[in-house]
């Protein structure tokens, strides 16, 4: 018998089991999870083709309901279609209505990508529709219409963008960039397509759109991040960062779900809604640290993708369904006293020039970093990578912040976007005439010693300092480059970070064309180096952590602290002023001794402390 209706029979026979006389009709963590639904809940997205076999599968459909149940699952998404596949609206009635009589909150949704006849498919590298063809259009509005008179809540999948560059596409962008005119059309069609369609047929429908997590790509392809989360009641956020070492799906940080979300929170403001993430390319606690980032950064509501990997199951389901308690009792923490310190200014649709995801990475070092998308002029820290030179008022406001004696954090590629970086560069104590070229060091200065950096430090420029302290100091060749300037004027306390990630060609190399393309050396940087860095971000912040990378240190505003270690060996950090008495590891339920100011932690593989005072 093949496997997977191996699997539907057995589970099948598990739902038959429970619901018979002497079981509870609600087993797993769902009992526990309805009564915590407040404080965290968890949603699974059924796509079209599981849809499909849900409603013309009785067996199917038991199977389903069983693994929900483990999984403490309330709400269900049915996909209305995918990839050519229109789901009838019989079958969508069908599983609708299997799904409430379970007791489940049923939504719509839709993955807007081509298939067989429907819509037309985008010239260019992705399996993308293009927008601009009224065919694709009219194709939509059908399938939105229908799901409208069906569903009181319908969400709009990854796939509301466009890399199309076909004769009428260009015809229609005119003088305009690519992303200027992808970013005007999907933003036009979020209203013509979904929003005025669905509100014919239902106008009481609550219309949603989930941005992915490719947070510093949106512009090039159609997201736009201002106009798209005014027309739509709710916005969702992808935290599916998955493996981190591992080129499937791009060498995504998981602090990169914790920077997707807050982002887009910081614009979205009160429309915020949950967070999803999926299964793809996770091995052991990578989707349990997808869990914990999403909720590190506010998420109320979880979706699992999809149905099908949710009743195939994965080793981290048991630990997830474990520490479901400990998930919920962090959320509604974060969401009282969410995660401040160092704020980095990315404005709405700013191009990241080579600064591509470096908050990932900047966070995956330790700095206790949370992205904003307006000036934080009150922050005590202030790090302005490239991003934030879309901003054409950003040099009065990082000036002025400085005069407050506010710490600036200032990446090369910053100040090489800049259009006049005189006076940026005199007060960062560099030299402005900064000319960008692609450099790489593979080692960097630790004790007057060269140390091995595997895979290497990207650098924008050969660095030149006027005034400044070279900190870290990186090795190109023979050449030692800057790596991490300090200058203080007495009033001014100003760093510059000279790194690089990615550009387009990085990408074009492996044939990527959203995610991070290779691994960078900066999460490979030495202990004391790592110190280093780590420090010039919390410096003001009241505390200092020392510990290898890949472990992340988050402050919340009252105070406590979250630290997670996201390598594969057990780690040490000691923190020091982030206690002055013993303090309370609240995950492990014990006292956590201060000696001499200094927290030590030892903190096992993949694993976390919440550092609240003492119970």
């Amino acid at each position: 018998m093949p496997f997977r209706c191996l699997r539907i029979v057995l589970l099948g026979f598990l739902a038959a089991c429970l619901a018979a006389p002497g079981f509870a009709a609600d087993t797993g963590l769902l009992p526990h999870a309805r009564q915590r639904q407040a404080d965290l809940r968890m949603d699974v997205y059924v796509t079209a083709q599981t849809v499909q076999k849900l409603a013309q599968d009785p067996a199917e459909r038991d199977a389903a309901m069983a693994a929900i149940r483990r999984m403490g699952i309330t709400k269900a998404f049915v996909e209305t279609y995918r990839g050519g596949l229109e789901v009838s609206a019989e079958n969508l009635k069908t599983v609708r209505d299997f799904f409430q009589h379970q007791g489940l909150d049923v939504a719509g949704g839709i993955a807007t990508v081509p298939g067989g006849n429907f819509g037309v498919k985008q010239v260019g590298p992705l399996g993308w529709l293009n927008w601009q063809n009224p065919k694709t259009q009219r194709d939509l509005r059908r399938v939105v219409r229908r799901a409208a008179g069906i569903f009181d809540t319908f969400i709009i999948d990854d796939f509301f963008c466009t890399g199309d560059v076909s004769a009428e596409s260009k015809a229609a962008k005119g003088d305009r960039s690519w992303g200027q005119y992808r970013r005007d059309l999907l933003s036009h069609l979020a209203e013509t397509v979904f929003i005025k369609p669905a509100r014919e047929v239902n106008p009481d429908i609550t219309m949603i759109i989930k941005y992915p997590q490719w947070y510093d790509r949106f512009h090039l392809f159609g997201y736009d991040t201002v106009r798209p989360p005014k027309r739509f009641d709710i916005v969702w956020v992808g935290t599916e960062t998955r493996g981190a070492q591992t080129q499937r799906y791009g060498y995504t940080q998981p602090y990169e779900g914790f920077i997707n979300y807050r982002w887009l929170a910081s614009i979205a403001g009160p429309k915020i809604g949950g967070a999803w993430f999926d299964h793809g390319d996770c091995a052991d606690y990578d989707f349990l640290d997808q869990a914990y980032m999403s909720v590190m950064a506010g998420a109320p509501e979880l979706v699992f993708f999809n149905l099908d990997q949710v009743m195939e199951g994965h080793p981290d389901h048991a630990r997830f369904i474990k520490q479901y308690d400990q998930l919920a009792d962090l959320d509604v923490h974060v969401r009282k006293h969410p995660v401040t310190g160092v704020a980095a200014y990315k404005p709405p649709n700013s191009d990241p020039g080579g600064d591509m995801y470096l908050m990932d990475f900047i966070g995956m070092v330790g700095a206790s970093l949370v992205p904003v998308s307006t000036f934080p002029d009150n922050a005590p820290v202030i790090f302005l990578p490239t991003q934030a030179a879309a901003d054409p008022a950003v040099v009065p406001h990082a000036l002025a912040a400085a005069k407050a004696g506010k710490r600036l954090i200032l990446t090369t590629g910053f100040l090489a976007a800049i259009k006049d970086n005189k006076e940026m560069a005199a007060l960062a104590g560099i030299d402005g005439n900064i000319h960008l070229s692609k450099m790489k060091a593979g080692a960097i200065e630790v004790g007057g010693k060269k140390v091995d950096v595997p895979h290497g430090l990207g650098l924008p420029a050969a660095l030149k300092t006027t005034t400044a302290d070279v900190l870290l100091t990186a090795v190109a060749g023979s050449k030692p480059v800057p790596f991490l300037t300090h200058h203080w004027t007495g009033s001014a306390d100003v760093y510059v970070l000279n790194t690089r990630t990615y550009d387009q060609a990085d990408f074009d190399a492996v044939g990527e064309v959203l995610l991070c393309p290779r691994p960078l050396g900066i999460l490979d940087l030495p202990q004391s180096a790592a110190d280093t860095l780590r420090q010039a971000f919390n410096g003001p912040l009241g505390f200092t952590a020392t510990g290898p990378t890949r472990v992340t240190v988050q402050q919340l505003d009252d105070g406590e602290m979250v630290v997670q270690n996201f390598n594969n060996v057990a780690v040490n950090v000691n923190l020091s002023g982030a206690a002055s008495k013993d303090t309370f590891d609240r995950f492990a339920g014990k006292a956590v001794p201060v000696v001499d100011g200094v927290v030590t932690l030892a903190i096992p593989a993949r694993s976390r402390v919440w550092l609240t005072p003492p119970h």
